[in-house]
């Protein structure tokens, strides 16, 4: 094990997208790397719209973030984005999707839906490195839309911020799916690193 500087990363999304399965993959990819991580799923609502809250740190003591603490932030839907700022420390890196999928409260009327230029402005006052993409959409093309999680992590292993690129996160993905599901992974994991690059 090198020593290596800690990061603290909070992953946030909607039942149903698939965040505990990028969770899974970006702490399998940071071990296959050779770095002691910690990960665990705070809050999370498995059934399809609730909230899904999860954590992946590397070389960290804690297995706990606290607010302003995240030196990334995974947002898998832009309303949640917003709603785990808090945890994102001054000017870390925040990766966004910009495609609605709102958790029930709002589709149920309770509550109203920020525009997406609302959300930029909330993300811009936090941090000046943030990313949006379209990941849901990334996830269409390449065949499922749950796998626009896996567009995220992989324009994240491309950001620099982590001690690996996207091909180490390409690697896990051929160790723990099968065929099918890798093709699609992989697709996504592509288009992830080309709409960062774009």
């Amino acid at each position: 094990m090198h020593h290596v500087k800690p990061i603290r990363i909070f992953m946030t999304g909607v039942g149903g997208q698939g965040t505990l399965t990028a969770t899974t993959l970006l702490a399998r990819t940071v071990l296959a790397a050779g770095l002691p991580v910690t990960s665990g799923e705070i809050h999370g609502m498995a059934q399809r719209g609730g909230v899904v809250e999860s954590t992946v740190l590397i070389g960290c003591k804690s297995p706990k973030i606290g607010h302003g603490e995240a030196d990334i932030l995974l947002g898998f839907e832009p309303m949640e984005t917003v709603r785990a700022l808090p945890y994102l420390k001054r000017g870390g890196l925040a990766l966004s999707s910009t495609e609605f999928m709102p958790p029930l409260s709002v589709a149920m009327g309770k509550q109203e839906c920020p525009s997406l230029d609302e959300i930029k402005a909330q993300v811009a006052a936090c941090t000046d490195q943030a990313r949006f993409m379209n990941s849901q959409t990334l996830g269409i093309q390449a065949g499922a839309v749950q796998s626009g999680n896996i567009a995220l992590l992989g324009a994240l292993c491309a950001t620099g911020a982590l001690p690996f690129g996207p091909e180490a996160l390409a690697a896990t993905i051929k160790a723990n799916f099968p065929a099918k599901i890798q093709a699609v992974n992989l697709k996504a994991l592509e288009l992830g690193v080309a709409a960062l690059n774009a």
